[in-house]
């Protein structure tokens, strides 16, 4: 049952010491909440990797794997099976960064957000239509709340 994260040596370079300030805060308690996300949909993850990057290497990775040309925040991919999650997920964080700006929340909300939403996406849930939209969103929402009773981030 291993989560782990990463940073790419672009975004070591392009943002020094930010990522020690950001990504994540409370590593081992991140850990436990994504795996509760995904035991609220009677998921278990078994392989997730989480890998923090810049605005070019996100596009790179739309591009290459996904035949899509434009920066976004998260892109996951599932490997999943059955009930069991094997997955990766790439954020960039100067979009995270500035889009908590954007949104007028504090950077670990929307950290953790993004991540809450990778993980939601292995389990099943999608975001295409409005309706999947509002289900994600309240989704997100429920995870917030329990991240910041458990005082995971401050």
């Amino acid at each position: 049952m291993a989560i782990t994260f990463h940073i790419t040596p672009k975004l070591a370079t392009a943002l020094p010491g930010l990522q020690l300030k950001i990504v994540p805060l409370k590593p081992i308690k991140t850990k436990q909440w994504m795996r509760a996300i995904a035991s609220d949909y009677q998921y278990i993850i078994k392989e997730l990797s989480v890998v923090f990057c810049t605005d070019e290497e996100i596009l790179d990775v739309n591009k290459s794997f996904l035949s899509h040309d434009y920066y976004t925040d998260i892109i996951t991919f599932d490997y999943t099976a059955e009930q069991d999650i094997a997955g990766e997920m790439y954020i960039s964080l100067p979009t995270v960064l500035s889009n908590a700006l954007e949104y007028n929340v504090s950077n670990y909300n929307e950290l953790y957000r993004v991540i809450a939403h990778g993980v939601l996406h292995l389990c099943g849930e999608n975001d295409l239509t409005s309706a999947q939209k509002d289900k994600m969103r309240n989704a997100e929402n429920t995870a917030l709340h329990s991240l910041k009773a458990n005082n995971i981030f401050i």
